[in-house]
């Protein structure tokens, strides 16, 4: 095959490859699955990896390359390009494949049973779009509990790790003795903070008890004496309304965090200063937000 040959038929496979990203997008978005690739900072920021580890020299299935470092914006959740800026990048990748020349292997992280591109987004595209199953690859691999899979929101992802989360604060604690019905919390590290809570609560009595108390007394009196009594206050505030899709244990911890910020400054300050303070500054921010959602109906006529 001739050079000018060559040449536009990586045209063409880019342009097909482009539509096949918009079609892909558009179903991914009608099945509510998320049309982009994940980013790798976004889901370690909420899994929180502990370690690494060098897997070396791999062949990995293309289709359970899920995400990137830097370019999950660029590509489909398939890995099919959606910029125009990726053609010169893209066409020259797949002229070296329609010309059989070798190229190195990608690198990626593996992380909950898939991988995140490192380094290879374009041949990962290229290979994606003309069928290829697999590729040679370097691999590191992040430590995780958590199953990942593709078309996974990061809204799902956080839902995935809250709920290990609970399950393990369950299996370790044997909570029988908390209204865990009634506890509940949507964001990621908020069980292990509630232990937190819970463990200094047990310290500040036990500076007043000749015998330490067990953490299941502990926990007995943090829920009736700390978190009852807020969680009231979040109640009476009606402090619900300005954070949709939001469980009380969520604004159990943010009421708690401004009350500790604004003691810092003035001692004496209640739970009641720090609950209206959090609904004035929430409230200008709800207004705000239904300020944006109403310029852009407008802007779409």
């Amino acid at each position: 095959m001739s050079n000018d040959l060559i040449s536009q038929q990586a045209r063409d496979d880019f342009h097909k490859a482009k539509n096949r990203a918009r079609m892909h997008s558009l179903f991914d978005a009608l099945t509510w699955k998320n049309p982009d690739l994940l980013s790798l900072y976004e889901v370690t920021s909420i899994i929180k990896p502990k370690k690494e580890t060098y897997l070396g020299m791999q062949t990995i299935e293309i289709k359970k390359i899920i995400g990137s470092e830097g370019r999950y914006r660029d590509f489909s959740s398939l890995f099919y390009p959606k910029r125009e800026m990726l053609r010169s990048r893209w066409t020259s990748i797949d002229r070296a494949r329609l010309e059989d020349v070798i190229l190195p292997p990608i690198s990626v992280f593996s992380l909950g049973g898939y991988y995140f591109v490192r380094d290879g987004n374009h041949r990962v595209s290229v290979a994606r779009s003309m069928g290829v199953d697999y590729i040679d690859a370097e691999v590191v691999e992040l430590d995780s509990e958590i199953k990942l899979e593709p078309g996974m929101t990061l809204k799902q992802l956080r839902q995935r790790v809250v709920q290990y989360e609970r399950n393990a604060f369950i299996e370790q604690y044997k909570p029988s003795y908390l209204p865990m019905g009634e506890i509940n919390f949507t964001t990621p590290g908020s069980y292990p903070e509630m232990v937190n809570h819970i463990l200094v609560h047990k310290y500040y009595i036990n500076q007043n008890q000749k015998e330490e108390i067990s953490f299941e007394d502990a926990a007995r009196s943090w829920y009736k004496n700390v978190y009852a009594p807020i969680v009231h206050q979040i109640r009476e505030d009606n402090l619900m309304f300005y954070f949709p899709g939001n469980a009380e244990g969520d604004l159990y911890m943010w009421l708690v965090r401004t009350w500790d910020d604004m003691k810092k400054a003035k001692s004496d300050t209640s739970i009641e200063e720090a609950s209206h303070k959090l609904k004035k500054e929430s409230s200008s921010k709800l207004i705000q937000r239904w300020i944006g959602l109403i310029k852009q109906k407008l802007g779409r006529h």
